[in-house]
């Protein structure tokens, strides 16, 4: 069985090690911001952040990753260190409105706070080698900005902007 650390929590994923680290994180712990795309790690809608570096989790195993520490879109707020759901970088694609479809958004963050984690300065040079993802609506005029702005925030050079909480059907008034 194995076992790994899932957004800071333990967890046990009691089927086969050979499954796809994406499957177990869909269809058992029930973490579905995490994109199945092209199922061969070209796309980025998979990315995960396994021991801090992005990595697509439709390409590793539950087995592979045994052991390891893995951030998904949902738990990247307390992994950035901001637990009111606002990393930088999810700030950031509010305030410069790089999101489109939303389909493959979490892989692209997922992407941007990795190599923010490693440079909260990198060069458009960096940003354009380290974000690899497939997006058809287009968003790509828009990341460098985003991801140079998420880097500000990060080196405390500029205040962040507020992500609202998603809307439930209690605060959406159902």
């Amino acid at each position: 069985m194995p076992r790994l650390v899932v957004n800071n929590q333990p967890v046990e994923f009691r089927i086969d090690a050979q499954t796809p680290l994406l499957w177990a994180l869909r269809d058992v712990a029930n973490l579905t911001g995490t994109k199945y795309g092209c199922g061969t790690g070209e796309c980025g809608a998979c990315l995960v952040i396994v021991d801090g570096q992005a990595m697509p989790s439709c390409m590793v195993s539950l087995g592979e990753a045994e052991g390891r520490s893995v951030t998904t879109i949902e738990g990247l707020a307390a992994w950035g260190g901001a637990p009111d759901r606002n990393h930088p970088v999810q700030q950031a694609f509010v305030a410069e409105q790089a999101i489109q479809c939303g389909f493959c958004t979490p892989g692209l963050v997922i992407a941007a706070a990795a190599l923010l984690a490693r440079n909260t300065n990198p060069t458009e040079a960096d940003i354009t080698a380290a974000i690899t993802n497939i997006c058809r609506c287009g968003v790509y005029p828009r990341l460098v900005r985003t991801i140079e702005r998420a880097g500000r925030i990060m080196r405390g050079e500029e205040k962040g902007v507020p992500v609202p909480a998603p809307a439930t059907a209690t605060t959406a008034g159902l």
